[in-house]
């Protein structure tokens, strides 16, 4: 199998602050072999400066300087490496209470999420916080990692408490796979290769379990959805008639032939080829980048939705969704907003705040109705025109909207459709 053929697991780390999420990180790309020699001796000699026993794995994901000072993740950052079986895409997001919006970005499009607990402390309100949000963002799979299992002396009675503490919490959840792993990041227990000191512990190591957990089946293939985001019209000799809508499969198998109907116009045609750069394709699935052809010449455009008859979205003005405001500035009363939802732009107010959720505790605040930044409400939104939505639960890119100010153009929320 080649490199590009790999299957891509993308995977967000989650926890409080000085749970060990970036010494994870690095001990993951360290004992997988990821890292250059020259990165090592860089980690090396800042470790040695600092008087430090051990190399200091988290400095290989805190690039910021005010990170690296201060020992704590502040921004998103982003690490790629491969294994033979896999490659991955890694999140460090921040666990700080005031960094939650970085967090809503770096898991958005997850499919693994792993959750850190220091084995001493059990599970405390950031935990729940991030556990939350990842349950809110729909990842299908949590891995919860009990670390510095070392400072409990591997003790397994302490492993199993805080995993049944984990499990009484994870009830209220909506995620159907969660495990459990021990480890130690610092001494590389359970992370790469397998712990001596916790030879009780059956279960596979970390990198094992990122590298078998099955991830093809999260797509959405069901739920015709094709976002036109553009129209292809060659004018050229040999491709004199062409006219293609191109766009990529937000869900469901698209196949030649299939009768669909274009929205908002309600026309419906037949499918008559599906194209790419390498040729005509017999089906089309998430999260495939086509252009499509259809038999019948109507009139499609940017922002339409191609779906089957008998299967489409929702297509409404008043939307209710989950909003992660991101913004230092919180919403002001019927300000106008754009509403960027799939390849369609509208403009759309805040119609109402149905409550703010307590993040700690799970709670609706129905009486405290200010929102601020990394507060997450939900809110009724009223559109210009109408959506051709689904909801989040069912399928992500459909499901999923970004609010943008009109007059500063700045990304102030991201939101859930309930």
């Amino acid at each position: 199998m080649s490199y590009l053929d790999m299957e891509l697991l993308r995977f967000t780390t989650a926890g409080s602050v000085d749970d060990g999420k970036s010494t994870l990180i690095g001990r993951l790309l360290y004992d997988s072999k990821s890292i250059f020699q020259d990165q090592i001796e860089n980690i090396q000699a800042v470790s040695d400066k600092r008087g430090s026993e051990h190399l200091e794995l988290g400095l290989l994901t805190d690039g910021l300087k005010d990170e690296r000072e201060q020992g704590i993740t502040i921004d998103v950052a982003y690490r790629y490496f491969a294994t033979p079986k896999r490659k991955f895409i890694i999140a460090d997001t921040p666990g700080h209470i005031q960094y939650t919006r970085n967090m809503v970005t770096g898991a958005s499009t997850a499919d693994v999420a792993l959750i850190l607990i220091d084995a001493r402390n059990g599970v405390i309100e950031q935990t729940c916080r991030h556990s939350f949000i990842a349950s809110l963002l729909r990842i299908p799979h949590l891995v919860v990692c009990v670390n510095k299992m070392d400072l409990v002396d591997y003790s397994e009675e302490q492993y199993n408490k805080v995993v049944e503490q984990y499990k009484e919490f994870a009830a209220k959840l909506n995620v159907h796979d969660i495990r459990f792993i021990p480890i130690s990041a610092l001494h590389g227990d359970n992370v790469v290769n397998n712990s001596e000191p916790m030879n009780w512990y059956k279960g596979g190591t970390l990198l094992h379990n990122l590298e078998t957990i099955h991830i093809g089946s999260d797509e959405n293939l069901i739920d015709c959805r094709f976002p036109v985001q553009t129209v292809i019209r060659p004018f050229s000799t040999e491709y004199h008639d062409y006219r293609g809508y191109a766009g990529t499969v937000a869900g469901g198998v698209f196949k030649p032939g299939d009768e669909v109907i274009v929205l908002p116009s309600g026309l419906t045609s037949k499918i008559k080829s599906i194209d790419t750069l390498n040729g005509p394709l017999n089906e089309a699935f998430p999260p495939m980048s086509v252009t499509m052809t259809l038999e019948d010449d109507i009139d499609v455009g940017r922002g339409d939705m191609i779906s089957r008859v008998n299967n489409q979205p929702e297509v409404k003005q008043d939307i209710e969704v989950m909003l992660c405001w991101l913004n230092k500035k919180g919403p002001k009363p019927r300000a106008k907003y754009y509403v960027r939802h799939t390849t369609n732009e509208v403009r759309a107010i805040i119609k109402e705040v149905i409550y703010k959720v307590d993040i700690n505790t799970l709670h609706r605040l129905e009486e405290d109705k200010e929102i601020g930044m990394n507060d997450i409400s939900r809110v009724m939104l009223r559109t210009t025109k109408p959506l051709f939505c689904d909801p989040y639960s069912k399928n992500k890119i459909t499901g999923s909207i970004i609010l943008v100010d009109e007059t500063t153009n700045e990304t102030v929320a991201a939101g859930m459709i309930l």
